[in-house]
């Protein structure tokens, strides 16, 4: 085993970002409320233009590079995978439901028979 430790860097900078990030989120929830006298255009406009920010501040920081770069291996990862075709996936789908009735059955003819054992014959229990 490797005994490899991470290390996150941040700079005052990176923290900067996201603490802009973070205001200028509370400052759009705010905003929303606080404008309700001024109609519901001026509400949303604040709204998005201030989220717009919050979202902009997230992305240029090393978190935020950091999400798009795992959403593009994602990505990536996905377009390798091979699905199964739909003929795959019918006879597989048909295979688990035969299987669970089959183990549905087993275990109501298990618990039956355990029942018949308990009470008939080891207690005597006659209904």
């Amino acid at each position: 085993m490797s005994n490899s430790q991470v290390e996150t860097v941040t700079t005052s900078a990176d923290k900067a970002k996201l603490v802009g990030a973070v205001l200028l989120l509370t400052a759009a929830l705010v905003a929303y409320y606080s404008l309700s006298k001024q109609g519901p255009i001026v509400q949303w406009a604040a709204l998005l233009v201030l989220l717009a920010g919050a979202v902009g501040a997230f992305f240029t920081s090393e978190s935020g590079k950091a999400l798009i770069a795992y959403g593009r291996d994602s990505t990536r990862e996905v377009r390798k995978v091979v699905w199964p075709t739909h003929k795959e996936a019918r006879q597989m789908t048909g295979y688990v439901f035969a299987f669970v009735v089959i183990m549905a059955l087993f275990l109501w003819l298990t618990d039956k028979t355990l029942e018949w054992v308990l009470y008939d014959l080891v207690l005597g229990w006659k209904r």
